[in-house]
């Protein structure tokens, strides 16, 4: 069986908008008080590398009602234009991830759309591995 054929087509996400508040892509992420330390590491590491970044630019709903109501809904964290790849930040201890997990399984199987989860111990490798400075917890510092 051709895998392309099993693959649904990508839906259009519910909107485009940043939430409020948001910087522009790529805005130096000096003081967004909205988003988690490892986020806003994160940002300046693809920065760093000249990697393009939107923050939380899709709202992809998972769960409408009959009248259109959007009951569940996923925006991954970082969407990557240049290489059209999504990804998710959790340093939520690994068991506690079962209800982000469901989402992006939702998210893939719904529209299409695959996004990376970067889990604690992948920033803890970063900073072990790499020496980058990616705090781990709200007021770590990085």
């Amino acid at each position: 069986m051709n895998a392309d054929a099993a693959r649904p087509e990508p839906a259009e996400p519910l909107t485009e908008a940043a939430p409020a508040g948001a910087p522009a892509p790529n805005a130096p992420p000096n003081d967004p008080s909205w988003w988690h330390p490892v986020e806003r590491a994160l940002a300046v590491i693809l920065a760093e590398h000249g990697i393009r970044w939107e923050y939380e630019p899709h709202l992809f709903p998972l769960e409408v009602a009959a009248d259109g109501t959007v009951i569940e809904a996923v925006a991954p964290d970082f969407y990557l234009p240049d290489l059209d790849v999504y990804l998710e930040c959790t340093v939520m201890r690994q068991s506690r991830t079962t209800r982000k997990n469901r989402k992006l399984r939702k998210l893939a199987a719904r529209h299409g759309v695959v996004a990376t989860i970067l889990y604690r111990r992948d920033f803890e490798r970063l900073r072990d591995e790499y020496g980058l400075l990616v705090p781990l917890a709200r007021g770590e510092a990085a």
